[in-house]
């Protein structure tokens, strides 16, 4: 039986994952920021919480811990090995591999730093739980790594097959969408996926999961070398790009103040 992962938003725009398999009341839940969403989930489906992953230490993705905690005796708390993460009882180093308790299914963990130094992503049964390293169409803010780290960061997560299912933590595809399309104003594939979430949204339905083979094919973050992609920068910026690090820098910055 595969893995089930069921959206349970939060907020303006976050998604709480939920991990489940068929018939089982066991589940795990990724960056809960608010426990309510989750409590209320949990009882409408009659489930039983039995763990939680954190990508990084951003409030909106741990701020429901402890509540969660109370609630639940024992409660696996799997993360980054980050003080400022309350909590956290089992810390993950880069490239563990884990199999998660009620669920029976391994998960492969990467460090993914560039949005925090501390951010992880997980890789289990074919998904790709990104945390806001990665979103569809874009990626997270430079909040405390560096363009070097970043752009490794993605790299590694190109590298995973093409039919890895997308989950990022945030409703951000259209916006990300607009600037994709000013960036690679040609690309076909991005104006048939702006009207495909768009009609979806309009459904109040999530625009995720994506999939690395979608997002190759118009993230920008993930095509620095595409020649379409350097063109615009150079234009943009009026200077010659002539490295992967350096367009990456000068991409997150044009998208910061896009």
């Amino acid at each position: 039986m595969s893995l089930m992962i069921t959206a349970i938003p939060a907020f303006d725009d976050n998604y709480i994952w939920c991990l489940s398999r068929p018939g089982h009341d066991r589940v795990w839940v990724v960056d809960p920021g608010d426990a309510q969403p989750v409590l209320a989930f949990l009882q409408e489906h009659r489930l039983q919480l039995e763990g939680i992953l954190i990508t990084h230490h951003h409030s909106d993705h741990t701020g429901g811990i402890g509540q969660l905690k109370a609630q639940f005796e024992q409660l696996a708390v799997w993360g980054p090995d980050n003080p400022q993460i309350p909590g956290i009882t089992l810390a993950l180093p880069d490239n563990e591999q884990r199999v998660l308790p009620g669920l029976d299914v391994t998960v492969r963990v990467l460090a993914v730093p560039g949005h925090t130094l501390d951010h992880l992503a997980y890789v289990c049964d074919g998904n790709l739980l990104c945390g806001d390293t990665l979103f569809s169409a874009g990626c997270g803010r430079m909040f405390e790594g560096t363009p070097e780290q970043f752009t490794r960061s993605l790299a590694r997560l190109a590298e995973l097959p093409a039919q890895t299912k997308v989950y990022s933590a945030h409703e951000y595809t259209l916006s990300n969408l607009r600037f994709a399309g000013a960036v690679d104003a040609g690309n076909p594939v991005i104006a048939a996926y702006q009207q495909e979430c768009e009609a979806l949204r309009a459904q109040g339905q999530p625009t995720l999961p994506s999939s690395m083979a979608r997002e190759l094919s118009c993230n920008p973050f993930l095509r620095l070398n595409d020649h379409h992609i350097r063109q615009a920068l150079t234009q943009h910026w009026d200077q010659e790009i002539t490295d992967t690090v350096r367009a990456f820098a000068l991409l997150r910055r044009w998208k910061d103040n896009f």
